[in-house]
C-alpha cells in the first residue's frame, strides 16, 4: 500500500493520500467553479475529437464502398445507412456531453 501512495503522490495529481491500515484514502476537495469549467472544456473538446473520427470514419467507409464498385442501389443504400449510422453516433456524442456539462455545472 505504500507503493500504491508514493505512486499517487508521484503523479502529481495534487492528491495527498493518506494510508490506514490495508485502505488507502484520498481526500478530493470540492471542486472550485473554475475547475468545474476546466472540465466542461475538456468535455467540449473531447466530444469535437468524438464527432470528427466519426466523420474520418464515415468518409473512409463511403470511399470503400466506392471502391467495391456495387451496384448503384445498393451503394445508395450502404451510403445512407452509414449517414444514419454517422448521424446517430454524433447525436449520442451530443447527449453524453450535455449530461456531462449539466452534471459538472448543476453541483
Amino acid at each position: 500500500s505504500k507503493a500504491i501512495a508514493k505512486g499517487i503522490i508521484d503523479a502529481n495529481l495534487g492528491f495527498n493520500p493518506i494510508i490506514d491500515g490495508k485502505i488507502i484514502r484520498v481526500p478530493l476537495p470540492d471542486m472550485s467553479r473554475e475547475r468545474r469549467q476546466e472540465f466542461v472544456k475538456t468535455a467540449h473538446r473531447l466530444a469535437e475529437e468524438g464527432r470528427v473520427h466519426v466523420r474520418n470514419v464515415r468518409r473512409d467507409v463511403l470511399e470503400q464502398v466506392k471502391k467495391a464498385k456495387l451496384p448503384e442501389d445498393e451503394s445508395k443504400r450502404l451510403e445512407k445507412d452509414v449517414q444514419t449510422a454517422t448521424d446517430n453516433a454524433i447525436k449520442s456524442i451530443e447527449s453524453h456531453l450535455a449530461h456531462k456539462e449539466k452534471e459538472l455545472t448543476t453541483q
